[in-house]
């Protein structure tokens, strides 16, 4: 039998089972990962995050597959068909295929051709034919003939039935067929005729072939995407004709068929192209695409992670910019805390060109509120409003304004939010964009969480993915991220609230409500008298709310409320106040962590708590800076080879980077181009978010495309733009390639993929 769950996920995590057992009951009990991760060290033996994301998954499938498992006893044991070594093959298998495979056998069905050909007792004809290969099935099946059997054909068509069935349906030869074609399958695609010009941005796999095995998650995903809207026929096969013969091989000699014999060896080739291969083709694409999906939505969370931990500009004035042209420039100015001050709409474009008249406008708004930053969204008109900025900036060197521009994707959705709504209600929906867009230059992970994490935009082939799996990973990302940095309890919004560890949307809610209804909180004591709030949610989320400047200095730290009794031992012990000792890194540095250990804190703790006491409330993001975008360079035509220019990196896929360099169109580091070293994940180089120096390789107008490099000592090489997004392409014939056919083609044609 398997080892318990807890051993089979310790052995995954590479620790000890006991740490995963201590962890399950954790997490069972109600306790969130940030709040197990930071503050129950001792019970889990230091599991982190990842570990523990990965724990929480790994036993919701573990369980899934025991419960299937006894279901699946239970109806091969109510047959009266479980012996003690199918049994033991049943509690053995480790994963969901290979139970499923077991099980088929086995498997209530409808009536198939197989099992009517044996209630017309045509079983003994398939057993006889089967074990002498030198007898005429003609002959043979004469003696079948009856009132349910009309001729010798339908004779012969049900033996065959089933032996197909009992060949089709043995696991250990299915599992091993499975290897194989896995192993050596290939996917080939082609363009679909006519679709040339429709699907040029599938021309790289318009003649395609590349190993199944092989195959990373963007490929599969493309391919996918061009099956699904018509321009590419896809298939999975095995390279040559040879493989099909090797796979016939094993099903003969599993079964001891003697292929001299017409008829037999016509039985193993139907097994093979008729019921095993479709069959296996299907679950391998199914397996691929969810493959795929996890990788893509892997890519997607690292994406998201980044992007909520890039620098903040802090609490400084700031001046939101959303451009346009018809509509207008709309502005907005939001003070240190990202309160509403002030709103205007500018018309410095096409077709008013008052240019001077919103000059006016943003040098009154400036001066009037003392503004600092400008956050200018990238959408249309960025790059025309950048220059206004610029020559605001000009006009008032005494203000020190610095202007940025900042990805604007999913402010309209904010825009357009109850949220946003209730928070302006009186408010147009464009003006909320501006808003949007100052304060994610102020705080971007307080003002993104306002958004579906999908809005955001930094995946890869996203509306591809399966949504609820996408959903949930990137609502995980969402509360570690919030939880690593900590909220501030009396400026949060709801929207941020709902994202602590052990806080509901109704118990956000309510604290935004009380602490509008009784002023701020002064110490986290407080908390408690919020409605529905108990010490449950508080145990869980008291750690990661701050409250700044109350009545005890480590409410504005990490350290938990339970562990207040043991920073007085350390003071007391240090003859310092609380407030003294915070800070005091020589004397902290001094102290060891051991001396302060008892039943319930153990050093990993003690550790923790010693270290935020050196800097409380320590904000894990880096520093904040801004990217230079180049004069002169305002859309692709302005692009030549070899220039060297500065940019963001926006997005990050395995296959590379791509990074705005202020020209309306990002531009594509391929993984072989972001270091002068071999680079496996681009995560290892680049994260979103990075100000990087890129050179310019290649432009393709037509496709909108740009080749870049950030190996900028190297000598450029030509590579066409188009093929710096999939270099490796292979050819392979069009007639290897059936138009809209097979198993494949039926998978794929179910999928409901959008652009």
């Amino acid at each position: 039998m398997l080892p318990p769950i807890s051993h089979r996920i310790a052995r995954e995590l590479a620790c000890r089972p006991a740490q995963v057992d201590a962890a399950i009951q954790l997490l069972d009990d109600g306790a969130t990962v940030p709040f197990v991760a930071r503050y129950r060290k001792e019970v889990t033996g230091g599991l982190d995050d990842t570990q523990l994301r990965t724990l929480d998954e790994r036993l919701h499938y573990l369980r899934e597959l025991e419960e299937r498992r006894a279901a699946v006893i239970a109806s091969v044991d109510g047959q009266g068909k479980l012996t003690p070594v199918l049994l033991g093959q049943l509690q053995d298998a480790d994963n969901k295929q290979r139970l499923e495979d077991l099980y088929l056998p086995y498997k209530p069905k409808r009536r198939t051709k197989a099992q009517i050909a044996r209630e017309a007792g045509l079983a003994p004809l398939a057993a006889a034919l089967l074990a002498d290969p030198t007898s005429v099935p003609e002959q043979e099946a004469l003696a079948f003939i009856n009132a349910d059997v009309v001729d010798v054909k339908a004779a012969l068509d049900g033996a065959r039935a089933i032996l197909i069935e009992q060949f089709a349906e043995d696991a250990e030869l299915v599992g091993g067929l499975r290897d194989y074609l896995k192993s050596h399958g290939v996917v080939r695609t082609a363009v679909v005729d006519g679709k040339q010009d429709e699907g040029a941005k599938f021309a790289d796999y318009f003649e395609y072939e590349e190993a199944l095995v092989k195959m990373p998650s963007h490929r599969v995903l493309a391919v996918l995407r061009g099956r699904a809207e018509g321009v590419l026929n896809v298939a999975l096969c095995l390279p040559d004709e040879t493989g099909a013969s090797v796979a016939e091989q094993r099903i003969a000699r599993c079964f001891s068929v003697d292929t001299g014999s017409k008829w037999l060896a016509d039985t193993v080739r139907l097994t093979w192209r008729a019921r095993v291969f479709p069959s296996l083709e299907t679950e391998l694409v199914g397996a691929l695409r969810q493959q795929a999906e996890l990788e893509a939505i892997t890519v997607f969370a690292r994406n998201l992670k980044d992007l909520l931990l890039a620098a903040p500009a802090g609490p400084r004035v700031t001046i939101g910019l959303d451009p346009g042209l018809r509509t207008g420039v709309k502005v907005a100015v939001v003070d240190a805390t990202g309160k509403l001050l002030d709103t205007a709409t500018i018309y410095p474009h096409e077709p008013r060109r008052d240019w001077n008249g919103a000059l006016a406008v943003l040098e009154r708004l400036a001066k009037q509120h003392r503004a600092e930053l400008i956050a200018i969204g990238n959408g249309t008109a960025s790059r025309e409003t950048d220059k206004l900025a610029g020559e605001l900036i000009k006009q008032l060197p005494a203000l020190g304004l610095s202007k940025l521009v900042v990805s604007e994707a999913g402010a309209s959705v904010y825009s357009a939010s109850e949220l946003a709504a209730k928070e302006f209600p009186e408010l147009d929906v464009s003006l909320r964009g501006a808003v949007s867009i100052a304060r994610r230059l102020q705080d971007p992970l307080a003002e993104l969480v306002k958004i579906d994490p999908k809005a955001i935009g930094v995946g890869q082939y996203q509306h591809d993915v399966n949504q609820g799996q996408l959903a949930r990973s990137l609502d995980a990302v969402v509360e570690d991220c919030v939880n690593a940095v900590g909220v501030d309890v009396n400026t949060a919004s709801a929207a941020l609230l709902n994202r602590v560890s052990g806080l509901s949307a109704t118990l956000a809610a309510n604290i935004v409500q009380y602490r509008d209804a009784n002023g701020a909180f002064a110490d986290r004591k407080a908390l408690l008298k919020v409605p529905r709030l108990g010490e449950k949610a508080f145990e869980q989320a008291a750690g990661f709310l701050r409250v700044m400047n109350g009545k005890n200095p480590l409410d504005a730290s990490a350290v938990h409320p339970e562990s207040y009794p043991l920073v007085e031992r350390i003071v007391a012990r240090v003859q310092k106040s609380v407030k003294a000792l915070i800070g005091d890194v020589v004397q902290l540095r001094q102290l060891n962590p051991a001396e302060f250990t008892d039943a319930r804190f153990g050093v990993p703790t003690v550790r923790d708590i010693l270290a935020e006491l050196e800097k409380p409330g320590r904000d894990p993001r880096p520093e904040f800076k801004t990217a230079r975008f180049a004069d002169g360079v305002e859309d692709l035509k302005d692009l030549r080879p070899e220039m060297v220019l500065e940019g963001v990196v926006t997005n990050v896929t395995n296959f590379g980077a791509f990074v705005d360099i202020g020209v309306h169109q990002d531009g594509l580091v391929h993984i072989s181009a972001l270091a002068s070293r071999f680079v496996k994940d681009p995560h290892e180089v680049v994260k979103a978010g990075d100000v990087v120096r890129v050179k310019v390789l290649e432009v393709d107008l037509k496709r909108r495309r740009v080749a870049l490099t950030m190996r900028l000592g190297n000598a450029s090489v030509a590579a066409p733009a188009g093929a710096a997004a999939e270099p490796a392409r292979r050819k392979a014939p069009k007639a290897d390639v059936p138009a809209a056919s097979g198993a494949m083609a039926s998978a794929l044609a179910g999928l409901k993929l959008k652009r």
